[in-house]
């Protein structure tokens, strides 16, 4: 037999004061529902989470707390008939503000004799272990396909020389200058392989970095897809006048913004808007590595989204959701905020796609 502690006395354990102020003090969120899934408790991580407080929610219906989501309301009411729990993993709830957030869920009928059924319910918000993986798989994804690029410039330039060569050579000995337009053709298709292979690796050259002011960047890139823009496109910006000036190469982030920008105008075709907009994050996480501020560029479009069977690939050469499309123009804009220490991340839905280039504010030397 286990004897109890000398000391034990002095610490007496209040039976629900001490559960109370345990629940209240997690990071999981706790809601209880009664038999008819209205709102009973929630401790101050769910208030945080749903924003809105226990005093002015109590009594609520949870298909209010979290509406637009059917199917999370069924397998609630289902749990509370059968007393069945059940575990859902990175469920996508949307919140009475428009928010959207992913969080892993479990759900227990809870029972107790003469009384009705209730129910608990946990969620831990995994959004942002999800966004660090995903930056990380983003890392993994450019570092693959830069090597797979090298390896395929390599093959193909070889052969390509040679055959240039060869037509050239060949040109010189043709009697006549109707059969010398069928090796100006091997040369000009020739040229244009070698052309597409040196856009798939992008600049060649380290980056030029210099203290630069994105603002002035983002103003010039506005300039140029105002020319472009239809009549029917609406150009607006939302600009963070607090974000420091940062270390990157000028005419490469030109570069990378300018590409996806002009996807976006292609999205929207004739009509739509598009924002250009910036942030700054603090203490911000990209793949592993912490930062203690990283400025966010923003191109935001309202156009019909990206095809849900390219999202996964949409980094890789030669993917492209517009007919007749080379899918370069993302792949080298990832490579560029590489090359810069930063990623570019999106979000697509339709009628909303943000593309956001991250790109760590470095200290002044």
């Amino acid at each position: 037999m286990v004897k109890p502690l000398k000391n034990a006395t002095k610490y007496p354990i209040p039976p629900l004061s001490l559960h109370r102020y345990l629940v209240e003090n997690l990071t999981t969120v706790v809601l209880l529902l009664d038999a008819q899934g209205c709102l009973m408790y929630m401790n101050p991580a769910g208030e945080m989470l749903l924003e809105v407080s226990l005093r002015r929610v109590r009594g609520f219906p949870i298909r209010e707390l979290v509406p637009g989501d059917a199917r999370f309301q069924e397998n609630l009411q289902q749990s509370l008939a059968s007393g069945h729990p059940f575990t859902e993993r990175e469920r996508e709830l949307k919140l009475p503000h428009g928010r959207h957030i992913t969080v892993d869920i479990g759900v227990s009928p809870l029972s107790e004799t003469n009384q009705p059924r209730s129910l608990l319910i946990e969620m831990v918000q995994i959004d942002r272990q999800l966004r660090i993986s995903r930056e990380e798989h983003l890392l993994q994804q450019q570092a693959a396909t830069r090597a797979l690029l090298r390896g395929l410039a390599h093959e193909i330039k070889n052969p390509l020389g040679g055959l240039r060569g060869a037509a050239q050579l060949l040109e010189r000995e043709l009697p006549s200058a109707e059969l010398m337009e069928f090796t100006r053709i091997i040369i000009g298709e020739a040229d244009r392989l070698q052309n597409l292979v040196d856009r798939m690796l992008g600049p060649n050259s380290l980056p030029r970095k210099g203290l630069l002011n994105i603002h002035e960047v983002l103003s010039h890139v506005y300039q140029l897809i105002q020319v472009e823009a239809p009549p029917g496109i609406c150009l607006h910006t939302d600009y963070d006048p607090s974000i420091p000036d940062i270390r990157a190469d000028r005419d490469l982030l030109v570069q990378a913004v300018l590409n996806i920008a002009r996807n976006a105008l292609q999205a929207l075709e004739s009509q739509g808007r598009l924002l250009l907009r910036t942030r700054i994050l603090r203490q911000y996480t990209l793949g592993q590595v912490r930062h203690r501020l990283v400025a966010m560029i923003q191109v935001v479009d309202d156009g019909p989204g990206i095809p849900e069977n390219i999202r996964d690939n949409i980094f890789y050469p030669m993917v492209s959701g517009r007919t007749g499309g080379t899918g370069l123009g993302l792949s080298i804009a990832q490579s560029l905020l590489h090359q810069h220490g930063g990623l570019i991340e999106f979000r697509s839905r339709p009628g909303k796609t943000v593309f956001s280039l991250l790109i760590p504010v470095e200290p002044n030397p």
